[in-house]
């Protein structure tokens, strides 16, 4: 069984804005309920687009090769079956909304590394779990929202 991972995300915004909310509010679980429905909400569109704000680095021709043997080509990145991309869950209480993947592949994926047999193969990282400044600024007015 992999190990967790965690992926922070450092945006000094985000945390001031929620550090002010939190000060003046006891029962977060609504907009952090909001926020992982942001982050769910941006991770779909990272599937859908392959990769933004920069697209995802294309498959290895070797890769293309095996996927038209078993007629999963022409296909998305990341997407042979959607295992992945439905492997996807948000979590949230009062204090914070969390967005991940249980699957053992899912990191590799995320970060990028050696994978296989004799770990020869270099996977490029294509991250998934990835907000964009829009995002951020999302989560800021809906953060915003909850001090009135």
């Amino acid at each position: 069984m992999a190990d967790n991972i965690e992926i922070r995300i450092d945006n000094k915004a985000v945390e001031e804005a929620l550090l002010k909310v939190a000060s003046k509010c006891e029962d977060l679980r609504p907009l952090m309920k909001n926020i992982a429905g942001i982050m769910a909400d941006a991770v779909e569109e990272n599937f859908e687009q392959e990769g933004r704000p920069a697209k995802w680095q294309e498959l290895a021709e070797s890769t293309i090769k095996k996927r038209k043997k078993t007629n999963h080509w022409p296909g998305r990145i990341l997407q042979v079956e959607g295992q992945l991309a439905t492997s996807i869950t948000t979590q949230y209480d009062s204090e914070s909304a969390v967005i991940g993947s249980n699957l053992e592949y899912a990191a590799i994926h995320q970060l990028g590394g050696k994978a296989g047999k004799g770990k020869n193969t270099k996977i490029p990282s294509r991250p998934y779990l990835n907000l964009t400044e829009s995002e951020y600024t999302e989560i800021i007015e809906e953060t915003k929202q909850n001090l009135f």
